[in-house]
C-alpha cells in the first residue's frame, strides 16, 4: 500500500533542524511561501521568548525536486539553527536539576547520563519546526483537491473564543469564503484566535501568569474542510484515521489530550443528542460529501474511523511549559539533593504556535489518507484515480 510518512532529525541548538518526506507524488507544485509562512506563524503568537527573535526559520529543499515540483523520490527539507552552540560546552553547560513536567528526569535516567541536555535538546517543541514544514508541504497536495485546513487558538484559562461560522456550520455555506473570513479575523490578532474580545482575555491570563513567573497552556483547535467521504479505515485498528490523527495530536509536545468532534461531553449524553442524522441534497451531489449532509457534526466528519463528508474537527490541549521563571522543586541528580529545577531560556506561552504545528500535523495525516486512498505515483494518476472513486459512489443505488 502506498503511504506517505515523514522523519525529523536535529537538535534544539544544533546545527540544523531536518525533514525527509516520502511517498510525495510526481508533479506536485511546492507552495514555497505558504510553508515558509507557517513556520514564520509558528514562530510568532502571545507570550513567546527571546529564542524567536533570534531565528528566521525558512525552509530550504536538499531533494526531491526540480523546477518548483516533486518528481517522486525522498524530499529533503532543512531549517538551519542560527542559535547553533549544542558543541559549546559554555553557552549549553549540564542541567543536572531537571524541571518538572519536562522529559528531562525520563530521558536522563533512560539514557543513563546526569545530563538533562541531551535529552532536552531533542525533546524540545523547536523539533516542530520540521513538522510544520512537513504539514505545509503536504498542503501544496491537499490544494489539488480542494481540501482546506485551519486552525486557531479556542481557549486560554477560562476565556473560550466564540466562532459562530464554526460553532453553528453548516455544509451548504460557502466554504472558501466562510474559510478566507475565518483566516482573516485569525490573523488579525496575536492570539491567532478569530475572536479578538476573547483573545483580550486569553492576553490577561497569559500576562497574569507572567507577573506570576508561571506559565499558560490552552486548548486549540483544527477544521479540515472538503475531505472526501471514506478517508481511513474501520478494517484494523491501525488504518483508523481518528486513532492517527489522535495518535499525531498526542505527539506534539506539551499535549496532553485530543478530542474529535463532540469528544468528551458524548459521555455525558443520550445517543439522540450525539448522533448526527444524515440527510441528501441532491443539489450538492458534486462536492466530496456526495450529497450526504447532516444537521450537527458533533461526530467531528469522523465515524468508524473513516471520514464521513463533514468536516473534520480536532481539539489539542496543550499544558503549561514546564520551564517557570519561579522554579519547582527538584533533585540535583548528580548529588541526588534537593534543589530547585534548572532554567532554560522558553515561553509564558505557546499556545499560539501550538495551534499552528496542530493545524499542520493533521494536514499531513489527512494528505497521507488521501495517498493511501488513491495511490498513484504520480499527481496525474492519484486525481484520475480520484474522479473515478467520487463517480462511482454518486452511482450508488442507481445503478451500481
Amino acid at each position: 500500500m502506498a503511504t506517505l510518512t515523514y522523519r525529523t532529525a536535529g537538535e534544539s541548538h544544533g546545527k540544523a533542524l531536518i525533514a525527509l518526506i516520502e511517498g510525495m507524488p510526481r508533479g506536485v507544485t511546492i507552495d514555497h511561501d505558504l510553508i515558509n509562512a507557517e513556520l514564520a506563524r509558528r514562530q510568532g503568537g502571545y507570550g513567546r521568548g527571546g529564542r524567536q527573535k533570534i531565528e528566521t526559520d525558512r525552509a530550504e529543499f536538499l531533494t526531491g525536486t526540480r523546477l518548483g515540483h516533486t518528481i517522486g523520490s525522498p524530499i529533503t527539507m532543512l531549517v538551519p539553527n542560527k542559535d547553533y552552540r549544542l558543541d559549546d560546552p559554555e553557552k549549553t553547560p549540564p542541567l543536572t536539576r531537571p524541571r518538572p513536567g519536562h522529559a528531562d528526569l525520563a530521558g536522563s535516567i533512560k539514557w543513563l547520563t546526569n545530563d538533562c541536555r541531551e535529552t532536552l535538546e531533542r525533546a524540545s517543541a523547536r523539533e516542530t519546526t520540521m513538522r510544520v514544514a512537513a504539514g505545509a508541504l503536504s498542503r501544496s497536495l491537499l490544494k489539488q483537491f480542494d481540501i482546506e485546513v485551519f486552525g486557531f487558538v479556542r481557549q486560554v484559562g477560562e476565556a473560550r473564543a466564540s466562532v459562530p461560522k464554526l460553532d453553528n456550520q453548516s455544509p451548504r455555506q460557502a466554504r472558501h469564503g466562510m474559510v478566507n473570513d475565518l483566516i482573516t479575523a485569525r490573523d488579525a490578532n496575536d492570539l491567532y484566535c478569530p475572536d479578538e474580545p476573547s483573545a483580550q482575555k486569553m492576553r490577561e491570563f497569559i500576562n497574569s501568569a507572567k507577573i506570576a513567573k508561571d506559565t499558560a497552556g490552552g486548548v486549540v483547535e483544527c477544521h479540515v474542510f472538503g475531505c472526501p467521504v471514506g478517508l481511513g479505515s474501520s478494517m484494523t485498528g491501525d488504518g483508523r484515521l481518528d486513532g492517527r490523527i489522535a495518535q499525531a495530536v498526542m505527539s506534539i509536545q506539551a499535549f496532553k489530550g485530543v478530542e474529535i468532534g463532540m469528544g468528551f461531553e458524548t459521555a455525558t449524553l443520550p445517543g439522540s443528542k450525539v448522533h448526527d442524522e444524515i440527510e441528501y441534497d441532491a443539489s450538492v451531489a458534486g462536492e466530496p460529501h456526495l450529497g450526504f449532509i447532516r444537521p450537527t457534526n458533533n461526530a467531528g466528519g469522523l465515524e468508524g474511523g473513516m471520514t464521513n463528508g463533514m468536516p473534520v474537527i480536532v481539539r489539542g490541549a496543550m499544558k503549561p511549559i514546564s520551564t517557570l521563571g519561579k522554579p519547582l522543586r527538584s533533585v540535583d541528580l548528580a548529588t541526588k539533593q534537593p534543589s530547585e529545577a534548572g532554567w532554560e531560556r522558553s515561553d509564558i506561552s505557546a499556545i499560539s504556535a501550538a495551534s499552528v504545528i496542530l493545524e499542520n500535523v493533521i494536514a499531513f495525516e489527512i494528505a497521507r489518507a488521501m495517498v493511501e486512498k488513491f495511490a498513484g505515483d504520480s499527481l496525474v494518476e492519484m486525481k484520475q484515480n480520484y474522479d473515478s472513486y467520487l463517480a462511482a459512489a454518486r452511482k450508488l443505488g442507481v445503478t451500481l
